[in-house]
């Protein structure tokens, strides 16, 4: 593994992509497509061990470059979200634990907050987003309105609300949250397409349209994409269609077509569903005749979580996070390190792979290098453009990249040292948090122990003290890439577990 120290905030990180961007400026610039898997693991795809059959996603991998030491810049579905829309670190945000769960989350997007679809708008794109958002929409409501009330009744869905088309999108089609949580409706640009009238559970009980069915939303979300890609082909502009997936997140309800299609139960049978839209999206473009320059971009918005019984699926043979440590909400490499590959024939190496040690984070400064824009100095404040990388995938050098559990945890990460500001998961693995008599962080060497099993904090004091400092730069800093210290909207805790 080639591995490059940086300490400082230092102007070479900008150099490939400077090149990179060059080069581009004579060509057309690409349709980008990113697609959000919800809660999937590095095993959950059949070329890398999984049980399920995965074939467009092993098409992708095929013709497309795999990222093998890619990460969610947290371990559950908010604020890795957050993170890949603006290219910004959550916890810099009032998000700095768990996830958005009612209708009265606010969004946590600022108004005037930069995004990669205001930034490709900007460009000369058309923005779509198609999907399960989960990063607050600001519904209006009743006069009786609770604030905690979960349940979605009391919202007046009459009234348009705050959408991702306050934040760049041109079009939005989908739903709040995810699919255990209330309400049960869709959402076309600003409005709820209809009123919801009865009460369904898919988990949590809560308001509901007639229609919504929890087993129909890939269905939907699949058709919805293909006419976005179908119409907009037809422009002549290019296309960003971010497609972020409800599944195989709770509840696993593959449609009837796909109940027994896998050797391994539901959840396997979901897989090969959230596999079929992506298939169905790389057959739309091969139809338009437009694959050749677009960018099509698979990952997942953090591991694979225990509601799928991890347990009954390892005796089957299917290791949904591999060999990796913990699960979704977990500072462990199960809880954010995620499959990801990349697709561009026209740049893209097919069936190459790259060690770069990549957060989703970096999505915001790629975008802004392949169309060739120049980013303010608000924005995109710890986003590392991977553009470089998709034209050499031996170009890994990158910045050290910081990960965060649900409980609020942190952990850094620079070449093959990662160091977690916590003593246990800081999410639901055991143990939690240090047992009595253990150290209170830990320091594992993941190129020679990838499933950190050896703590080794005590006998690299000086390791420790460094990664302390820079993770205590980063935070003061109000970013983690070079340029003027910016503002964070909250005050951060680094250091959370007592003892």
């Amino acid at each position: 593994m080639a591995v490059i120290y940086f300490m400082k905030f230092i102007p070479l990180l900008t150099i490939a992509s400077a090149v990179g961007l060059v080069s581009l400026r004579a060509a057309d610039k690409p349709n980008i497509i990113f697609i959000f898997a919800d809660d999937m693991g590095v095993g959950d795809v059949s070329h890398t061990t999984g049980k399920a059959a995965t074939p467009a996603l092993d098409r992708l991998a095929k013709e497309g470059m795999r990222f093998t030491d890619a990460h969610t810049t947290a371990s559950v579905c908010t604020p890795s979200r957050y993170g890949l829309i603006t290219g910004r670190y959550n916890w810099r945000t009032r998000l700095q634990k768990s996830v958005f769960f009612t209708p009265h989350d606010k969004p946590l997007i600022k108004k005037g907050e930069s995004t990669v679809a205001s930034l490709l708008k900007e460009n000369g794109y058309n923005t779509g987003v198609v999907g399960k958002w989960h990063m607050g929409i600001g519904w209006q409501f009743k006069p009786e309105s609770n604030p905690k009330s979960e349940d979605g009744w009391d919202v007046d869905y009459s009234k348009p609300a705050v959408t991702p088309t306050a934040n760049g999108f041109d079009y939005f089609y989908g739903i709040q949250a995810s699919l255990d949580m209330a309400p049960y409706v869709y959402i076309e640009n600003d409005k709820a397409v209809a009123i919801p009238t009865v009460t369904k559970a898919f988990f949590r009980k809560g308001a509901a349209t007639q229609d919504f069915e929890a087993n129909q939303c890939l269905k939907v979300f699949a058709g919805k994409s293909v006419d976005f890609i179908n119409q907009k082909a037809k422009e002549d502009k290019p296309f960003f269609l971010y497609l972020p997936l409800t599944s195989p997140h709770t509840p696993i309800v593959p449609s009837k077509a796909w109940l027994g299609k896998s050797s391994i139960g539901k959840y396997g049978d979901f897989l090969m569903e959230t596999d079929w839209v992506v298939g169905q999206v790389l057959e739309a473009l091969d139809e338009n005749k437009i694959s050749e320059n677009t960018l099509v971009i698979f990952s997942t918005d953090n591991g694979c979580s225990p509601a799928a019984k991890i347990g009954e699926l390892v005796k089957m043979g299917h290791k949904p996070n591999g060999d990796l440590r913990g699960h979704k909400a977990d500072i462990y490499e199960g809880g954010h390190r995620v499959p990801t590959i990349a697709r561009w024939p026209k740049v893209v190496k097919a069936g190459s792979k790259t060690q770069r040690i990549t957060s989703l984070v970096d999505f915001y400064a790629t975008c802004a290098d392949i169309v060739g824009a120049e980013q303010k100095v608000t924005e995109g404040v710890d986003s590392v453009s991977f553009y470089p990388t998709l034209e050499d995938p031996a170009k890994v050098d990158r910045a050290p990249i910081v990960m965060h559990s649900i409980g609020g945890m942190f952990a850094i990460r620079q070449g093959l040292w990662k160091l977690c500001f916590c003593g246990g998961s800081g999410g639901w693995s055991t143990p939690r948090k240090a047992k009595k008599g253990d150290p209170k962080w830990q320091l594992f060497d993941l190129e020679a122990d990838p499933a950190e099993t050896t703590n080794l904090y005590t006998e690299n004091p000086e390791k420790v003290e460094q990664l302390h400092a820079l993770m205590k730069q980063y935070i003061q800093q109000g970013r983690s890439t070079p340029g003027a210290a910016q503002k964070n909207d909250a005050e951060i805790v680094l250091i959370k577990e007592k003892g």
